[in-house]
C-alpha cells in the first residue's frame, strides 16, 4: 500500500512541474513582430498586424481595459503629436500614466515598428 502512495505521489509531482526549457516569459519580447504580406492584401492596417504579431493583446484590448488601458482610451487621450513619445514608451515600458501596473519594456522593437502600432491605435479615436 505504501508503495502505491509513494509511486502515485511521484507521478503527481512529475506531472505538475514546469518545463522551464520550453516556456517563454510572457513579459519579454523575443523578436520583432512582422506584418505578413497577406495582411496588406486584406486591407488590414499594418500597425494592427504588428500588434497582433506581438504580445500587446495580452494586456490591451481594443475597447476594454484589461491589465492596461484599452486602445480606444489611449487614442482618446493622445494626438498625432504624441506618436514619437508613445512609440518610445512601448520600447522603454513604464508606469504612472494609467495607474501603478507597469507596462513591460519591448527593448527588441524598433522605433519604426512601435510608431506604426501607435499610428493604428490613434485611428481608434472616437
Amino acid at each position: 500500500m505504501n508503495k502505491f502512495l509513494i509511486l502515485g505521489g511521484f507521478f503527481i509531482a512529475v506531472s505538475c512541474t514546469k518545463n522551464v526549457d520550453t516556456e517563454k516569459e510572457s513579459n519579454i519580447m523575443m523578436e520583432e513582430p512582422a506584418a505578413t504580406t497577406g495582411d496588406a492584401a486584406s486591407g488590414k492596417h499594418e500597425g494592427l498586424a504588428l500588434i497582433e504579431g506581438a504580445d500587446c493583446l495580452t494586456c490591451h484590448k481594443m475597447d476594454t481595459k484589461v491589465v492596461g488601458p484599452s486602445y480606444q482610451d489611449v487614442a482618446n487621450k493622445y494626438t498625432d503629436a504624441d506618436i514619437d513619445m508613445l512609440a518610445q514608451k512601448i520600447i522603454d515600458g513604464g508606469k504612472g500614466n494609467w495607474g501603478e501596473i507597469p507596462m513591460t519594456p519591448h527593448a527588441g522593437m524598433s522605433k519604426e515598428t512601435a510608431k506604426k502600432m501607435v499610428e493604428y491605435i490613434l485611428t481608434l479615436k472616437k
